[in-house]
């Protein structure tokens, strides 16, 4: 299933690998912040996540809406298929975060997986959790989310369950021989997994949550804290394009791997960079500012947004004392106020 005797690791990629190889061994450092604040970093995370990932398939809810409705998952109904499948990416993704070292790959799980992703859409009640038994194609959907094309045809039913088998075996057999870099395996897997989609619905969602799953148990123990969903979202149509160029040639003599997996790795790179150049803020910030104003900008962060009234319910301080640190971090260019008098909210810029 990976005919590598056609991948070509380019200067590029090697230098790609060696800088998120050079953060994953560097993150113990870089990571010692205090318990709560990496809470709040994969709490955004989690959000811009879920958020991204299902805008990617052509769901309408944005990030604030996606924590809105995560504030209120133990309702367990959900009216609208956006909402359905934001809480079923919500729950796989905390199963992922909570017990990867215990999900194995093979076929049960990623069919378990699958089954808990689409768990709250009624009208997926027929196929969740088993392979497809009708073809299904690729389609790109624009901002509103309208479809606006295929972008490749898949494997058939008939194929897909020998398909899937060949690629779990040879994931297996790579990862445990250390054949390639662990990087380059789990990209290969992802574009593959695309390729064959596997499931009626809901594939791509699964292969970003199985992203996820495969860093983490390759060592890359930060990617909680930095959404790459997100990333895929902000370069849709690079992704959809390296995801064409790569897919049409898989089952030739000669798979072209490049476009695909240079990608990945540049989105890997910027995942990394943004986590680096937050935690590097986040340090600084503790280093500078007092507690107050550090529980100031926490909530405005998790919350898009925080008033008067909201800092003096979290922090119990008067509100006199508030006004000075709200003045403070304005006058650094830390917050923006937004209206006036009783009106008045407050955002990162």
């Amino acid at each position: 299933m990976f005919d590598t005797t056609s991948l070509q690791i380019s200067q590029e990629m090697l230098l790609l690998i060696a800088e998120i190889d050079e953060f994953k061994g560097a993150w113990r450092a870089l990571g010692s912040l205090a318990p709560e604040r990496l809470s709040a970093l994969r709490h955004v995370a989690t959000i811009e996540s879920i958020g991204s990932s299902t805008r990617i398939e052509g769901s309408r809810l944005s990030d604030r809406e996606v924590e809105q409705l995560l504030s209120n998952l133990e309702i367990q109904s959900f009216t609208s298929r956006d909402q359905q499948e934001v809480a079923g990416y919500a729950e796989v993704m905390e199963t992922v975060f909570s017990s990867w070292t215990a999900i194995s790959m093979t076929e049960n799980h990623l069919k378990q997986l699958h089954r808990d992703l689409l768990r709250y859409s009624a009208k997926d009640n027929w196929h969740r959790g088993n392979y497809k038994t009708s073809s299904n194609s690729v389609a790109a959907f624009d901002v509103d989310g309208q479809p606006i094309g295929i972008v490749f045809e898949t494997a058939t039913p008939f194929d897909t369950p020998r398909f899937m088998a060949e690629l779990i075996d040879e994931f297996n057999t790579t990862t445990q021989d250390k054949a390639l870099h662990p990087l380059i395996t789990i990209g290969l897997f992802t574009v593959v997994f695309l390729e064959i989609h596997p499931f009626q619905d809901g594939n791509g969602r699964l292969s970003r949550v199985l992203t996820t799953l495969l860093l983490l148990q390759a060592g890359y123990a930060y990617v909680p804290y930095s959404s790459l969903e997100s990333i895929v979202e902000q370069n849709k149509e690079d992704y959809y394009l390296a995801l064409r160029q790569t897919q049409g040639t898989i089952r030739t003599n000669t798979p072209n791997w490049t476009p695909w997996l240079l990608f990945f790795l540049r989105a890997l790179q910027r995942q990394m960079l943004g986590l680096r150049e937050k935690v590097g803020r986040e340090k600084l910030l503790l280093a500078k500012l007092p507690n107050l104003s550090v529980q100031i900008l926490d909530q405005a962060r998790n919350h898009g947004r925080i008033t008067m009234s909201d800092a003096v319910v979290l922090t119990g301080a008067s509100r006199n004392t508030l006004k000075s640190h709200f003045k403070s971090l304005l006058k650094q260019n830390l917050l923006v106020l937004h209206g006036s008098g009783r009106g008045a909210w407050y955002s990162l810029p």
